[in-house]
């Protein structure tokens, strides 16, 4: 997908900017070797799990974490949550409750997971009001039937059109993943509807006020610089779309804060080894939820990136919760 000129405008005016911003980085359609900072601006430190490393590393130490797990992914997520990641992904779904002509944009989605619910979710939907439509017409005469026929071909055709223009985009920066997740559409024998984009969740490639819906399911804790993150999804959202993060947060419940964190650092590592046969990548996995800002944190830092009627809810006593803002 070739980014339109407003954004290539936007990046050199970015390029240009003052030394003291640190957004200069470079949309990286390879692995995020290609991510660099100015020398003026000093190398900054951040977190890999409870590792600190060079901010310029965390990018490309997070992407070989992925591309080392992309294949025991979704084997893993059952696993590591015993079956309710399923749940948490359903319940994102019934809070975005989106309708047939909506645009999603799914990042850091790879496998597909919320892409695929979305188009699920949306043709549920189509096919509840086609039910609703055929039930208050009750059982129509011939004559009614033939004086009907011309409106209601064009109203399928507005129907199809508008089903048609539901589509979800899957935009990941690890290409494994992303493969990943083509490979379930072949099997799942999803063909249309949805689209693949290699990008970086802090430099989209998409033009401004694209999208109805931007999601980003347990991906967000992985990013360098979280804010910009969110100011790219405010920028690529039209006016009234909502974004809506999945993500583990601070458990509420002392007793079950403590089973969860034995849980955590004695279970899952070792299920990343027997299962993916990959101890480190599920440490780190575990070491950057502990690391991830807890939820009125996170709800303060999508206020400041200009999102409004923010809010949370926790699923599981605060094991995920689920942010949702809106761009007015």
């Amino acid at each position: 997908m070739a980014a339109p000129v407003s954004l290539l405008v936007r990046r050199v005016l970015r390029r240009t900017s003052t030394a003291g911003e640190l957004r200069l980085s470079a949309r990286c359609w390879a692995p995020p070797s290609c991510r660099s900072f100015s020398d003026e601006v000093g190398e900054k430190n951040t977190h890999f799990g409870f590792e600190t490393v060079p901010e310029a590393e965390k990018a490309k130490k997070v992407y070989k974490v992925f591309e080392n797990v992309a294949q025991k992914y979704d084997l893993m997520n059952d696993a590591m949550s015993l079956g309710i990641h399923r749940l948490w992904k359903d319940a994102l779904l019934h809070a975005m409750h989106p309708q047939p002509g909506a645009c999603l944009l799914d990042v850091a989605g790879g496998t597909g997971d919320i892409a695929f619910r979305f188009l699920e979710y949306v043709a549920s939907q189509k096919e509840r009001q086609a039910r609703r439509t055929a039930h208050s017409m009750g059982t129509p005469s011939w004559q009614d039937i033939s004086d009907k026929y011309s409106d209601n071909e064009e109203e399928e055709e507005g129907e199809k059109r508008r089903l048609r223009e539901s589509r979800a985009v899957v935009c990941d920066i690890n290409k494994e993943m992303l493969k990943v997740g083509k490979e379930k559409a072949r099997h799942m024998g999803v063909s249309a509807g949805v689209s693949w984009v290699v990008g970086d969740g802090e430099e989209l490639p998409f033009d401004d006020q694209q999208f109805d819906i931007y999601t980003i399911a347990f991906g967000i804790r992985n990013v360098t610089h979280v804010e910009l993150a969110l100011q790219e999804a405010l920028r690529v959202l039209k006016p009234g779309g909502r974004f809506m993060c999945l993500e583990f947060s601070k458990v509420t419940n002392p007793v079950l804060a403590r089973l969860y964190d034995a849980y955590s650092f004695q279970v899952i590592p070792v299920l990343g080894e027997v299962i993916a046969g990959d101890w480190k990548s599920y440490q780190y996995l575990v070491e950057s939820i502990r690391k991830f800002p807890a939820q009125e944190e996170f709800k303060e830092m999508m206020e400041d990136a200009g999102f409004s009627c923010v809010h949370y809810h926790n699923l599981t006593g605060g094991v995920v919760s689920l942010h949702s803002g809106f761009k007015l």
